[in-house]
């Protein structure tokens, strides 16, 4: 379809982070702009501030008259949103409209611009973030989608002009089979969403397809180790860009890193951890390969922030260090204790946990307690359904039982701060994609308190 033709654009589920970076690229593309979410939330106020009109109601009722006319409009929605939504249901139902999924709709948007796609089940939303950062500091013409806020734009989009994009490339129900970009990362294809495909073997099966996604004279780069074909990244190893010779300098990493042509030495990077040096070190990478100057990435590099949510500090005192993270696969979990260890070695460290789907909790039940059996304590509270039903017997008491720790204990949400004040521990941390993140600000101002 030509989106030119487009006056209108509906999202159902619009508050969702995919979702409201599409919403802010069509309003600033001056078309009118709406949509149902099923809460408020800061997206949806910061959306509302932008002057895109969202409701919480779902009803076709509470849709401006100027969405109804399918001539001129486009509706986009979420594969989170329930198949029986009323809305949903309208538009489908009403064969004129076009209803597309975000995925669909962020292939029509990308498809005539010199397209950079991150993809992995870890990292993609940090690599993104940093990309972006990475070429907006350079000067290069883009339009970024992320899948998470910048902390140094507050936004997850960013904009500088309509040449290049830059977009997660999501591989949740193969929506990442809808790209076609010019160059694309592979971050990691460890099992994930086996609700959606079954075994691990059909999740590796979608990598290799959109491996092959890839335009002609196109550039695919693959951690090392990943069983598909590209230019190889790493920490110290021998992959084709690689970071060596690692310090770390007043909470910071400074580190090379060679390339097939070159050596860039001294680079500092502030966020921590491992994993975090590797999305930086792969950011970097593509950006060389898009026609980047050195030394100009490494200097914004240094002014990288962060995403939201992504070992986000929210105290950092010699006495108390508090940090939240989206962390909700054993993975990453396993991520965030190695960075923990690796910046506050020898400090007590308290773990709190929130489950995030009945299905993912069956699936890795046993990763799940070995990751969080690491931390000196673990508070756990009960599972996030999002999309789910409950299954029987998958609960947070079932995953309690296997951790190996004599210091966990299952929690209510309103007995979380009492908790948590009660513990000694040096360093606390916040992890999981569910509705936790609500909760940070309140532990925050309970510690600060304390």
């Amino acid at each position: 379809m030509n989106l030119n033709s487009i006056d209108n654009v509906y999202f159902i589920g619009i508050g969702g982070i995919g979702m409201s970076a599409l919403a802010r690229y069509f309003k600033a593309n001056n078309k009118r702009v709406a949509g149902y979410d099923k809460t408020p939330s800061d997206v949806t106020r910061a959306l509302e501030a932008l002057g895109i009109d969202v409701h919480f109601n779902d009803s076709i009722a509470n849709v401006d008259g100027a969405f109804l006319n399918y001539d001129t409009t486009l509706v986009v929605y979420t594969p989170a949103i329930p198949k029986d939504n009323m809305e949903l249901v309208y538009f489908k139902n009403e064969k004129s409209f076009t209803v597309l999924k975000r995925s669909e709709v962020l292939g029509l948007v990308t498809k005539n611009t010199f397209c950079l796609a991150v993809a992995g089940t870890h990292g993609k939303t940090t690599t993104t973030s940093i990309l972006a950062h990475l070429l907006y500091e350079c000067n290069v013409p883009l339009t970024g989608f992320l899948g998470g806020i910048s902390e140094n734009y507050n936004s997850n989009y960013i904009s500088k002009g309509v040449e290049v994009s830059v977009v997660e490339a999501d591989e949740f129900d193969r929506s990442f089979l809808t790209l076609s970009p010019d160059i694309a990362c592979i971050t990691s294809m460890d099992a994930d969403h086996l609700d959606i495909y079954g075994e691990a073997k059909a999740l590796e099966d979608s990598f290799v397809e959109f491996s092959k996604k890839i335009k002609d004279n196109g550039i695919l780069f693959v951690k090392n180790g990943l069983p598909i074909q590209g230019i190889t990244y790493g920490i110290e190893d021998d992959s084709d860009y690689t970071a060596q010779n690692i310090k770390i300098e007043n909470g910071a990493y400074v580190f090379d890193v060679k390339t097939p042509t070159t050596v860039i030495k001294d680079i500092q990077f502030d966020l921590p951890g491992r994993h975090n040096l590797s999305n930086a070190l792969i950011a970097l990478a593509m950006a060389v390969e898009y026609g980047c100057p050195d030394q100009q990435l490494a200097k914004a590099l240094a002014l990288y922030k962060g995403v939201k949510r992504r070992f986000t500090y929210q105290i950092k005192t010699d006495n108390l260090v508090f940090v939240d993270d989206y962390a909700h696969h054993p993975e990453e979990i396993n991520a965030v204790y190695q960075a923990v260890c690796e910046m506050y070695a020898g400090k007590k460290v308290l773990a709190v946990f929130q489950p995030h789907l009945f299905s993912r909790t069956r699936d890795f039940v046993d990763e799940f307690a070995k990751s969080l059996s690491q931390f000196d304590e673990v508070l756990l509270l009960d599972i996030y359904p999002a999309r789910e039903l409950p299954i029987e017997g998958v609960t947070s008491k079932w995953l309690l039982g296997k951790i190996k720790n004599e210091n966990k204990e299952l929690v209510s949400k309103s007995d979380l701060i009492s908790k948590i004040l009660a513990s000694d521990a040096d360093v606390i941390i916040t992890m999981g994609a569910g509705d936790i993140g609500v909760e940070v600000e309140s532990i925050k101002i309970a510690l600060d308190g304390r």
